[in-house]
């Protein structure tokens, strides 16, 4: 079936769906990993966004139960060059193309991928819309015009639970917050994760090191928050612009005054901006899982997994220290307090999918917590 790729600058490409009809409207950005697609469609940070592969065939080892970062797809619309209809592998429980359709996320192959990926560089991430629907590429063009930019958009409200819930070894289970039953159990440090679009693999990285994670929506109360009694908060990864988010920043900063934070990604911006730093967007952004990050302290040079439009600057702040750098572009990706036990990276070091070059972060902030906690013992 006839598929067309508009860009708002009126760029258009002609491919076939291979997932039906349909249509869906994004910002196009491409993505650098080989693998790990099912990873990268089910991470809440790809909301809103048309992904474009840049390695060429994607779907030879289909789909599995074990490797989503959530319980749905995220991503508006899946761009590649070829799609593997029938996968080979012994874990695949369906192929790329039913695994979409289900979802109802549109699919488009056919189309040179490079020559996208290399009009993205240039001219910047941008609207985009894909559609079947549409026969005239001007339309589809004038489509991807119509919806809003990704600056100013808060789609931390379209990912985040609704409700709170304990990580446990089958996955998130419902809590109750009331005075009758402790949402805790018991086994290892409180964590009173905020959660913006948080990725399964870094809940389960921060158990592994010995922390009991209890996640939060993403505009839970300081009030509520506390009266949990955590040892230190957390917050996750999650999509979009940081600024547009004024009342989870004014409890992040409550927080900040009174337990230990870290920080991934979206999370790390928000601290940033806490802190008063400045975000900015990218032009293209950083989506992949072969991003180089120097770790300042040691000097060494970790491979990471990264995916966000968004930067923070906090060069102009004398009580944070910058632990990592971003070697394609010289952005943070890193800082610690000085003087407060706060901690945050940009990049993704749960990977999921990626390199695990960074995973040392779990247990550094977990050494943090332990010498920082001001919890009152119970």
């Amino acid at each position: 079936m006839r598929a067309i790729l508009g860009l708002e600058d009126g760029t258009w490409f002609e491919g076939s769906s291979f997932t039906g009809a349909g249509e869906a409207r994004g910002e196009v950005i491409f993505n650098t990993g080989m693998t790990g697609y099912q990873e990268i469609l089910t991470d809440p940070s790809y909301a809103m966004q048309l992904v474009c592969m840049t390695y060429p065939h994607i779907g030879n080892y289909g789909i599995n139960p074990e490797d989503g970062e959530s319980d749905r797809i995220h991503a508006a619309g899946f761009i590649v060059r070829e799609c593997c209809k029938r996968p080979s592998n012994w874990q695949s429980a369906e192929s790329l193309p039913n695994y979409l359709l289900r979802h109802g996320v549109p699919g488009i192959e056919g189309i040179d991928t490079r020559a996208l990926t290399r009009h993205i560089r240039i001219r910047g991430a941008m609207r985009a819309c894909i559609s079947t629907r549409e026969r005239d590429p001007e339309r589809v063009v004038d489509k991807a015009r119509e919806i809003p930019p990704m600056e100013g958009l808060n789609l931390v409200d379209r990912v985040g639970p609704e409700n709170p819930y304990i990580w446990t070894a089958e996955g998130p289970r419902e809590a109750r917050l009331d005075a009758e039953a402790s949402p805790w159990s018991g086994k290892g440090l409180r964590i009173a994760l905020l959660d913006l679009g948080a990725k399964r693999n870094i809940l389960r990285l921060l158990t592994e090191c010995g922390m009991d994670v209890l996640g939060l929506p993403p505009w839970s109360a300081y009030q509520d928050i506390a009266r949990l009694a955590p040892d230190a908060v957390f917050l996750s990864n999650g999509p979009g612009d940081p600024a547009p988010l004024p009342e989870i920043r004014q409890t992040v900063s409550r927080l900040m005054e009174d337990y230990p934070m870290g920080g991934i990604c979206l999370g790390h911006q928000i601290l940033g901006l806490c802190l008063g730093g400045d975000s900015f967007k990218l032009k293209f952004g950083h989506h992949g899982v072969n991003h180089p990050v120097r770790d300042l302290a040691s000097g060494k040079i970790e491979i990471t997994s990264q995916n966000h439009g968004f930067c923070v600057d906090l060069s102009h702040r004398e009580d944070i220290t910058t632990t990592h750098i971003n070697l394609n572009d010289n952005t943070l990706e890193g800082f610690r307090h000085k003087e407060r036990p706060i901690m945050a990276v940009q990049h993704h070091p749960e990977a999921a999918p990626g390199p695990h070059d960074s995973r040392g972060f779990f247990r550094e902030f977990a050494e943090m917590v332990r010498a920082g906690s001001r919890r009152s013992e119970i």
